[in-house]
């Protein structure tokens, strides 16, 4: 049989697919005249499903091809046109809804069993009595231990609608009887803000996790608590910051922006152009100000620090952001599935677009692009940095590029004096948080007893911490090797003390320490102190 032959009933499916997903879109969305134009063109590609269904040599779940084909037609377009199942869709709306109705726990899997690793503050867990360490073996009455357990199907079990009830047998430690614990669900706020703080006496600190529906408020209470205590230049962290919401990037520019500064544009195919100004009443707009991103910035992130960028309003330090300048437009169907279909392109200030080059159909070279900056050298130096887009200019006329993501005026790379082979196998099998929970839960007392950042740091340091670690990854398979040990010693010791911190703290105490010691941050005070940080000015 010729290679044609043997994939034609699967094209034939596919193409039919098509057919029945464009001619349902339109029929949903528009009707009329546009629905009949559709229509005269797929009339063939349903009656292809039609005759695959009916004598395709076996028998055929049209239901389940639509499926499996839907994400492979829109990854046909372009990468962030996407399908999302019925079953996966309120996960996918959670982060950035700002909540979510559910018990209030972070849980890791750790041999096969569901355990605790922190309880949310004031959440219902908490008020039920769950503590941090505690092992969940039973939900409602039915084990939930084994290696079927995954963390998608404990989310299933443990989030519900508000007010409803579920019962959790719990294992704790230093007690031998199973511990019976019924939670009331209710609403868990989901924070984009996860960390607010002066980093020192004048410079006040934001990090944004991403931009979701709740992103603006908890930005002006971010920004009401560093004023009283007196701060006069901001940082707004926006590393790792993978975007959301086109509207709270916006709101959160107009605080810093002029009136009438643009903060970006949108145009497509059958998008006119549409433009986002500042309205000028903004109460931020003549304080230095630092944005920093790195290669996992993208989207919103991207737009925020173009428009500040742009209009020389701050400076940008880090390295080189994602490149996702694509507008996607969610469309729901009737079977509570939906995609997100890209519509339009960002386009910054100078008029850039920040979309990073693709392919159609070539996912792979795209997800990939991220491993081809780290061995090209991106990551570490910026003469390594390979522009794909013309020059544009600022307000002020500085020279910015488009083409693939926002070039920092100030680029600080990573350090790899340190890397070596035994720490980034650490990091890349997980061996370094299975210990660091583990080590958590057996010396949770003493750990508490240390309230402070700093007291923590000095407490785990006289733990001889990387030695212990050593020793557990090699009894996990990961040979000790002291001479790298060594060499990596600032960087491991580093790592393992941020997640025990993170386990016994919070998330911003983590943020905290790991900045304490971050070269970037460093920079930022730099530019402060020596009076960079208004380029406008």
């Amino acid at each position: 049989m010729s290679k044609y032959n043997r994939f034609s009933p699967l094209w034939l499916a596919l193409s039919a697919v098509f057919g029945i997903f464009i001619g349902t879109f339109y029929a949903n969305h528009f009707g009329g005249n546009r629905l009949s134009i559709i229509n005269s063109g797929t009339n063939k590609l349903n009656n292809l499903l039609h005759i695959v269904d009916d004598q395709y040599v076996d028998t055929v779940n049209v239901s389940d091809l639509v499926e499996k084909a839907m994400p492979q037609l829109l990854s046909e377009l372009d990468p962030h046109s996407v399908y999302i199942s019925a079953k996966d869709k309120q996960m996918a709306e959670d982060d950035l809804r700002g909540s979510f109705s559910g018990v209030g726990i972070e849980f890791v899997i750790r041999k096969d069993t569901l355990r605790v690793q922190n309880v949310i503050k004031n959440g219902p867990s908490e008020r039920a009595g769950v503590l941090a360490g505690d092992k969940i073996v039973e939900i409602d009455d039915s084990a939930f231990v084994g290696s079927l357990i995954t963390s998608e199907a404990a989310m299933h079990r443990l989030k519900g609608p508000k007010d409803t009830k579920v019962k959790l047998g719990i294992k704790r430690r230093g007690e031998a009887e199973l511990r019976h614990i019924t939670v009331t669900r209710g609403e868990i706020p989901m924070k984009s803000v996860n960390a607010v703080y002066m980093l020192d006496d004048k410079t006040g600190y934001i990090r944004i996790k991403n931009f979701g529906e709740n992103t603006y408020p908890e930005m002006l209470i971010a920004l009401a608590k560093l004023s009283q205590e007196n701060f006069e230049n901001l940082v707004i962290d926006l590393r790792g910051n993978t975007g959301g919401y086109l509207g709270s990037a916006v709101q959160i520019a107009k605080e810093f922006l002029s009136k009438g500064s643009l903060i970006v544009y949108t145009e497509g195919r059958r998008s006119p152009r549409q433009e986002y100004r500042a309205d000028g009443r903004g109460s931020y707009q003549d304080m230095p100000l630092v944005v920093l991103i790195d290669e996992g910035s993208a989207s919103a992130s991207e737009i925020l620090a173009g428009a500040i960028q742009d209009n020389d309003r701050g400076t940008i330090v880090g390295r080189r952001s994602f490149g996702k300048g694509l507008v996607q437009q969610p469309i729901e169907f009737n079977d509570g599935s939906m995609m997100r279909l890209t519509i339009a392109r960002y386009y910054t200030p100078s008029g850039r677009c920040i979309q990073k080059p693709y392919t159609s159909g070539q996912d792979k070279d795209y997800e990939e692009d991220m491993l081809t900056r780290y061995q090209h050298g991106e990551f570490f130096s910026q003469d390594s940095i390979k522009h794909t887009g013309p020059e544009y200019t600022t307000s002020n006329g500085r020279v910015v590029y488009g083409g693939g993501g926002i070039t920092p005026d100030i680029f600080v790379g990573e350090d790899t004096l340190a890397y070596t082979s035994y720490y980034k196998e650490a990091l890349m099998t997980g061996i370094i948080l299975q210990f660091c929970y583990d080590y958590t839960d057996e010396n949770r007392d003493k750990l508490s007893a240390n309230e402070s950042i700093n007291a923590m740091e000095k407490y785990l340091k006289k733990q001889n911490i990387v030695d212990r670690f050593a020793t557990y990854a090699d009894k996990q398979g990961l040979k000790r090797r002291n001479l790298m040990i060594q060499k990596s010693f600032a960087l491991l010791e580093r790592f393992l003390i941020s997640r025990i911190i993170y386990n016994i703290q919070d998330e911003q105490s983590w943020i905290q320490y790991l900045n304490s010691s971050d070269p970037t941050i460093s920079e930022t005070l730099k530019v402060f102190n020596e009076g960079k940080a208004f380029p406008r000015n």
